[in-house]
């Protein structure tokens, strides 16, 4: 499935707009990872465990957003985006979000 942040695709036309599609994420480093993000924090530069940790994340909010939009009978995502958030001290949540349409190739001019 063709996912895009754009809100055209070249080369083909939106047919069908179905709604509003996402996917949802919501993921928290164990005990261990957050000492050792913690540690690393001291020192300064990248965290590592957060960083695989949200990109993790990430993948897991286009793959859900794209089953969504799958089982709401869509080809395409167009307008896609992420948004984030901390819920309490240890968990992050990430969604990806967009518009789920049924594209087709233009007729030939």
């Amino acid at each position: 499935m063709l996912v895009v942040t754009t809100e055209k695709v070249p080369g083909f036309e939106v047919e069908q707009v179905i709604g509003a599609a996402y996917g949802l994420v919501v993921r928290s480093r164990g005990i261990g990872g957050n000492l050792t993000a913690a540690l690393r924090s001291l020192k300064g530069g990248e965290i590592v465990e957060y960083t695989e940790m949200l990109e993790d994340a990430r993948r897991s909010a286009i793959d859900r957003l794209v089953k969504n939009a799958h089982d709401m009978g869509a080809n395409a995502v167009v307008m896609m985006r992420f948004d984030s958030s901390e819920i309490g001290q240890t968990m992050s949540e990430i969604v990806a979000y967009g518009t789920a349409v049924v594209l087709r190739d233009p007729p030939n001019a």
